[in-house]
């Protein structure tokens, strides 16, 4: 599904360290954008998530974490515990947002938006659980894939092989 790319890039998003961006600092990237959280059954995806980090993150690719503590208060650290967190215990180096709402009436503008598009079954709406992941491709297109597709799923190898920049 292709979403308004310029709508998208504009919606204001923080950084875990309280920095201002928005999707338009990656846009000539491909953009695997994570709901994550520390103590969910989920968690170890992290690695996973890394790997495609370190992986493709020289061709155009970067995965965007956003600590959500929306299921079962699986997230409740500080921004300084979750970074902590994520970088001694799986390594992360992708950037983090701050904590972020993705169901209900205060959902994020950018969880309004990427919850529209459908997952392989069809099936729009509501974030499941954690580690929901939104494929978002320099052109706009987004991929779904619900929590339990793991990130080195053949499925999200390949649509983040199809979306990487063409950087010939």
């Amino acid at each position: 599904m292709r979403l308004d790319t310029a709508a998208l890039r504009r919606i204001p998003l923080t950084t875990i360290d309280g920095e201002a961006t928005s999707l338009a600092a990656y846009a000539d990237q491909a953009v695997l954008v994570v709901n994550v959280a520390s103590k969910c059954g989920l968690t170890p995806q992290y690695e996973q998530l890394e790997e495609l980090q370190r992986r493709y993150g020289d061709r155009g690719f970067t995965v965007l974490g956003f600590p959500c503590n929306q299921f079962m208060g699986q997230e409740p650290g500080s921004a300084e515990r979750i970074k902590e967190f994520c970088s001694t215990t799986y390594g992360v180096t992708f950037p983090l947002m701050e904590k972020t709402k993705v169901n209900g009436r205060h959902k994020h503008p950018l969880y309004a938006q990427l919850r529209r598009v459908p997952d392989a079954a069809g099936r729009a709406g509501k974030v499941k659980w954690n580690f929901e992941k939104f494929l978002v491709a320099p052109d706009g297109g987004v991929t779904r894939f619900r929590p339990a597709t793991r990130p080195d799923d053949p499925a999200v190898i390949s649509a983040i092989e199809r979306a990487l920049p063409d950087r010939t």
